[in-house]
């Protein structure tokens, strides 16, 4: 079971096509926190910095059809730490120590965020 689908189909101009994909790669160049606007709404996502991605034609029944797929993980994926730090950190016997945060943590930072139309506006 899937957590949200989305799903949109419609009738549009060539135009129209176009405006949508510009939208949609404007909010992958910027990443992070993105908005599309899709009529009626407005679609919010979290865009990491790599994803994974998939594109297949398809020819038959006097159509083309073609399809362009991203995917990534809903949750930030972690790094597993290095083997020279954990190496260290037991030959010397010492514990690595937090940084300080810069700011408190009372929601202050902010988050790169990009707000794309996917309709063309007049």
């Amino acid at each position: 079971m899937k957590d949200l689908k989305f799903e949109q189909k419609r009738s549009l101009s060539r135009l129209e096509a176009a405006d949508q994909l510009t939208a949609l790669a404007a909010a992958l160049r910027e990443g992070g926190d993105a908005e599309l606007e899709l009529s009626p709404g407005t679609l919010s996502l979290r865009i990491p910095d790599d994803l994974r991605s998939e594109m297949e034609v398809e020819i038959g029944d006097g159509e083309i059809e073609l399809e362009i797929e991203f995917k990534w993980p809903t949750a930030p994926t972690r790094t597993a730490p290095s083997r020279t730090v954990a190496g260290t950190e037991k030959a010397t016997g010492r514990k690595s120590v937090p940084a300080k945060p810069g700011r408190s943590s009372t929601g202050t930072s902010r988050s790169k965020s990009a707000k794309r139309s996917a309709t063309k506006t007049p």
